[in-house]
């Protein structure tokens, strides 16, 4: 047993008509020879009327040596371990299956040949006690994996799985938080100005907890959340920003959005700093030149932000 080399699945061959991802080796004149990824690399071919239900005008149009490909099994030759395979027959909805079991499969067996390598332990053997159980009462053992991080009694009912395991799933597997933020203009031009925009703003954090606002510059603010879930966090700051409106319009004044609810990144710290920064520079110039020499007054009246 290798500690790095096994096939993905319990079956040692694929099932006629079974989609499975492949990887060209060679283009000849019969066809394309293939390896069976999720199978251990084994051989298989793409013979060429298989290739494409359109005449074929160009192989290397068709199927390029070193790319994956997403194949339908045609026949099994368990005895010789020769697959044939055929691409023509694949419909777009077929890749799209095929390639999210595949990712979801790959990820499984990265996790397991890095326990493999850490513990000495053979790969099939990890599969055998701990991947294909799971892969048969769940559906798929990244399933399972996920679920061990809230539910671990459930999943590792019946199996004792390497502490090295449960560590590197949960550094791997554990959901990060999104930050989702959104930038709006409050403005309130009346005798109450300060107040009301105060007031508006603490009706945008009572949606959730985890909302926050902070003041860039008047009148811009920025909206932000954490969420595990991106179109959540969006759900949340476009209903900030409603109550905030409406708030804030109830006393005569307006909120306009500069930037609509939108997950971010690490780096978005960094930006709105700089962003502050500058508009603290810009408003630092301005109120360098409000004094006139003749003492006028500068028609502002009442309170703004």
């Amino acid at each position: 047993m290798s500690l790095t080399h096994c096939r993905f699945y319990e079956a040692k061959y694929p099932e006629v008509d079974e989609l499975v991802m492949v990887n060209v080796k060679q283009i000849a004149e019969m066809g394309a020879y293939v390896k069976l990824l999720e199978y251990d690399d084994i051989d298989g071919m793409i013979l060429l009327s298989e290739l494409s239900r359109r005449r074929i005008r160009s192989v290397q149009k068709l199927i390029r040596v070193g790319r994956n490909e997403v194949a339908v099994v045609l026949r099994v030759d368990k005895d010789k371990g020769y697959i044939d395979l055929s691409k023509r027959r694949v419909s777009p909805e077929d890749v799209l299956r095929c390639e999210e079991r595949y990712n979801k499969s790959r990820s499984v067996h990265s996790i397991l040949r890095h326990v493999a390598e850490k513990t000495g332990t053979p790969l099939e053997r990890l599969y055998e006690e701990i991947g294909w159980p799971l892969q048969r009462r769940f559906g798929h053992a990244l399933d399972a994996f996920r679920l061990s991080i809230t539910d671990p009694d459930t999943v590792w009912e019946g199996i004792t799985p390497p502490k090295e395991l449960t560590e590197y799933i949960a550094n791997r597997l554990t959901p990060q938080p999104i930050k989702v933020r959104a930038d709006v203009e409050v403005t309130c031009f009346g005798y109450d100005g300060i107040d009301a925009i105060k007031s508006a703003l603490k009706a945008a954090e009572s949606v959730e907890d985890e909302v926050r606002v902070r003041l860039v510059a008047p009148p811009l603010y920025v909206l932000t959340c954490q969420t595990g879930v991106k179109s959540q966090g969006i759900q949340v700051l476009e209903e900030a920003i409603e109550r905030t409106r409406k708030a804030i319009r109830a006393s005569g004044g307006d909120l306009v959005v500069k930037m609509a609810p939108t997950a971010v990144d690490s780096g978005d710290d960094a930006r709105l700093q700089a962003l502050m920064e500058q508009r603290e520079r810009e408003n630092a110039e301005v109120s360098g030149d409000e004094d006139t020499d003749d003492g006028s007054d500068d028609g502002n009246i009442g309170p703004q932000a």
